[in-house]
Order: C-alpha cells, then sequence, then structure tokens
C-alpha cells in the first residue's frame, strides 16, 4: 500500500506500537515493557489482542514480542511469542512510501492444527494487515 508520506514518517507511526491499538483490528492497545521505550533491536512490548467473530469479542490475550529488525525508513520487525514474525518494510515510492506488511507464522500441534484448519487463522491475520495499513493511510494523510 502507498501512503502519501515519506518513508521516515510512516515508519515512525508504525515503529511506535503504542499506536498500533488505533489501526489495528485485532490489537487493541500496545506498550513497552522491561525498561524499554521505543524501537529499537532487542526492545520488548506487550500487545493486547481480541478475536472477535460476528462482531463479538470470542477470545482475549495478551502477547509479548521482541523487536528483530529496526533501520528508521526502511524495516520495522518483531517477534511476537516466539513465533510469529511480523515485518513492516518501508520504500520511496514517488511522494510517497510503499509500506508492505508480511507475517512468518510456525503454529504446531493441536493449537496449530485448530488455529489453521478450524478459525482460519492465516485468512484472519491477512485481512488483519489490509485493514492496519488502511487506517495508517488514512490517519497519516489526514490533514
Amino acid at each position: 500500500m502507498v501512503i502519501d508520506r515519506p518513508p521516515l514518517e510512516v515508519w515512525t507511526a508504525v515503529a511506535d506500537i503504542t499506536r498500533m491499538g488505533d489501526w489495528s483490528p485485532e490489537c487493541t492497545a500496545g506498550r513497552w515493557v522491561d525498561g524499554a521505550d521505543g524501537a529499537e533491536v532487542g526492545a520488548t512490548f506487550e500487545g493486547d489482542n481480541e478475536a472477535k467473530v460476528a462482531g463479538r469479542t470470542v477470545k482475549r490475550w495478551t502477547t509479548t514480542s521482541k523487536v528483530t529488525a529496526c533501520e528508521p525508513g526502511a524495516v520495522f520487525e518483531f517477534v511476537a511469542e516466539g513465533y510469529t514474525t511480523w515485518r513492516y518494510e518501508f520504500a520511496a515510492e514517488g511522494t510517497g512510501t510503499r509500506v508492505t506488511e508480511s507475517f512468518s507464522y510456525v503454529p504446531s500441534g493441536f493449537t496449530g492444527f485448530m488455529y489453521n484448519t478450524v478459525f482460519r487463522r492465516e485468512s484472519m491475520m491477512t485481512r488483519g494487515m489490509s485493514a492496519t495499513l488502511g487506517r495508517i493511510k488514512t490517519a497519516l494523510e489526514q490533514p
């Protein structure tokens, strides 16, 4: 998705995990923990999440994540709970920034089976990424 703002501005917004609750359909809040106060490799944060089905909350949980890549204006990546990697890449395009969000998800065992087969977790995560980027675009492009 292209956001009509410079890469560093878009990166700064995304890497401020305290704002993710404003944009994500699943993450409702985020906070730096263990002495971290901003994005840098090794920083730890918690994210509060909720899953909804037909508009009803069916699950709430908190994840702990660690920043694994952090290059202002270029990349922000973190690993949640040791098995889901979220990555944002930023590249100048025209007068704006192309933002690419991706994830690597390696569930296992019965829980993995349930998430993938019954709850179609990967599909939900992909839809959530699109919604998140759309909301970030709207927020940053407003006058």
